[in-house]
């Protein structure tokens, strides 16, 4: 039976906090607008891991912001060396994560079929 906080998911923790700051405090381009990190999984092993990112009021596309986050991510695990203190780092591998953007779609919706069922009840009314 696997431990409830098991070592890969401390480690997943700790690479999302550093890597929060260290995208916040390197990466200045406009265009990526607000990076966030969503979350990380890292593998039992501790040798690889996949970021998990979305992005707020950026001009680029996914992939546009996706393939400039990989192609510094030998950038980022320096750092991540320097900081944490881990035998072996891992290698870090970006993926944009659309989940945010599905659930505000689909709180919309919900928001509309509410308004359009209170507008209903309120006409009927009238007409009774």
């Amino acid at each position: 039976m696997p431990k409830q906080f098991s070592r890969s998911r401390r480690v997943a923790d700790l690479v999302q906090k550093e890597l929060a700051g260290l995208i916040q405090r390197q990466i200045t381009d406009p265009r990526l607008g607000m990076i966030t990190i969503a979350s990380a999984d890292i593998s039992p092993d501790l040798k690889n891991a996949k970021v998990y990112v979305t992005s707020l009021g950026g001009e680029a596309n996914v992939e546009e912001l996706v393939e400039t986050l990989n192609d510094m991510a030998g950038h980022f695990r320096y750092e991540l060396a320097q900081v944490l203190s881990l035998r072996v780092v891992p290698k870090l591998k970006f993926v944009f994560d659309s989940s945010i953007e599905r659930g505000s779609r689909l709180s919309a919706l919900i928001d509309s079929l509410n308004k359009d069922s209170v507008e209903d009840e309120g006409s009927n009314e009238v007409l009774d």
